[in-house]
């Protein structure tokens, strides 16, 4: 049995796949997309959204029960139950899969079900069935990893996975990473009442994010009873005690259930990859330029598979990238250097560009402005006060470099310096946009006209 022939055929229908595919049928080509599970990929069902709704149960759970008083608002005995917060978790997560589901239809994609493998470097075979196409999008995504002589059973040990669809939670757990997954988690589960132990073998927390935001958020996460422990090397783990027992350098930790959290694997092997001669980096992920073009010319990759920022923003934007390219309708190359990473703890993060130190060992002369919370009127308002915005420029032509912003609502705030970012432009043109007030929007403000000594509220 062979498919008709299309114009383009997409491997993977996540986050970075089923973009592709509607913005390559909006540039007129045909396109097939293959699924081996279902359409959104982990960022639908076991990864972004999930997990946000599950936060935003815990986020308003812990608010009312710990500070209603505060806000004059008495609620009495405030419990949660957690099976029903993973209802409207589901529920959530069923309404946008429907919408994913119509898009295909709406924009005539063909979907085939089943799993793909590269046959050759225009073929995608799914059974027996061959799908053919001048050009081919790979877009598999990734998989969680695990460490070494540390295996998940899924009820002992888990992974980000198994925490996201669970119906209940633990009365301890250990975190091993201390990454943006393994903070959202802390998050949830200390404002749930859980007894959270975070690990991260690195000395800081979210080794990713500038240094300062690093110092912040391990202050924060000791205030609110998380027992944090940076520099901390896992060893091995086993089931003891009705419980996981954690060895390390320092000791062992103990808790009712283990939780690792230390990154994501590529999906590349056994998709016929080396078949096709596509070329793999020593990791796994598909060397890609900055089209998405692999080393094949007729086939692209996008999103977690070929590294870089593995978000699903940045995955979606890498499809709208690779199928313009491909209809050879080239707006703009992908630019690692643009992507918002948003990560959605208490306080939340969000970053864009280069920290301080990456501008510093790049040899740029840098200036900085900061601008914090508690200086605000909508934050004083809203009840959170914690945090900052930063902003890194070059000192000698004033363009805006970096911004990293630790406190309410970062990953809202970080899309007008990122925006700034994309048009090159200058901390001060930042500062002098006119922002409403009151708003947390103007920290962003006063941090960038800080960079020139100019804020106007510290």
């Amino acid at each position: 049995m062979a498919a008709g022939d299309f114009d383009v055929v997409i491997l993977g229908g996540g986050m970075g796949g089923y973009p592709a595919a509607i913005r390559a049928s909006q540039l007129g080509l045909k396109v097939a997309l293959v699924e081996a599970d279902k359409l959104g990929g982990t960022c639908l069902h076991i990864g972004c959204i999930p997990t946000k709704a599950l936060l935003e149960s815990s986020e308003l759970y812990h608010r009312v029960s710990t500070r209603g008083t505060e806000f004059g608002v008495n609620a009495d005995k405030v419990t949660f139950d957690y099976p029903r917060i993973a209802t409207r978790r589901d529920a959530v997560v069923n309404q946008l899969y429907k919408g994913v589901q119509f898009l295909m239809k709406k924009n005539k994609i063909e979907v085939i079900a089943g799993s793909g493998r590269l046959r050759d470097k225009n073929t995608i075979a799914v059974g027996n069935t061959q799908v053919k196409a001048p050009h081919v999008i790979v877009a598999t995504g990734s998989t969680v990893k695990a460490l070494p002589g540390i295996d998940f059973d899924g009820e002992y040990i888990i992974s980000s996975d198994h925490a996201t669809l669970a119906t209940k939670v633990p009365e301890s757990i250990c975190i091993i990473g201390a990454g943006a997954v393994g903070v959202e988690f802390a998050t949830l589960y200390n404002q749930l009442g859980v007894k959270v132990i975070l690990l991260e073998a690195l000395d800081r927390l979210v080794p990713l994010e500038d240094e300062e935001v690093s110092k912040e958020m391990l202050g924060a996460f000791k205030k609110a009873g998380i027992d944090c422990r940076v520099g901390v090397r896992v060893r091995g783990a086993k089931k003891a005690r009705d419980g996981v027992s954690v060895d390390t350098e320092q000791g062992e930790v103990w808790a009712r259930q283990l939780m690792v959290a230390v990154g994501r694997a590529p999906r590349s092997k056994d998709i016929g990859l080396e078949q096709v001669g596509v070329t793999t980096q020593a990791n796994g992920f598909i060397k890609v330029d900055e089209w998405m073009r692999t080393s094949v010319d007729t086939i692209h990759a996008i999103g977690d598979v070929v590294g870089g920022f593995l978000l699903a923003h940045a995955a979606s934007h890498e499809g709208i990238t690779a199928a313009e390219d491909i209809a050879g309708q080239q707006l703009a190359p992908m630019d690692q250097d643009l992507v918002t990473r948003c990560t959605y703890s208490h306080p939340q993060i969000a970053s864009v560009g280069l920290t301080e130190k990456q501008a510093r060992d790049k040899g740029l002369e840098v200036k900085v402005g900061k601008f914090p919370f508690t200086a605000l009127g909508r934050a004083i308002i809203h009840g959170e006060t914690a945090g900052f915005a930063k902003m890194v420029a070059d000192a000698k032509t004033g363009r805006l470099l970096g911004a990293h912003v630790v406190g309410p609502n970062a990953t809202e705030l970080i899309a007008e310096p990122a925006l700034t970012q994309l048009f090159q432009g200058d901390a001060w043109e930042l500062g002098r946009n006119i922002h409403p007030h009151p708003t947390l929007s103007e920290a962003v403000m006063e941090a960038a006209m800080a960079v020139d000594g100019h804020a106007i509220h510290i």
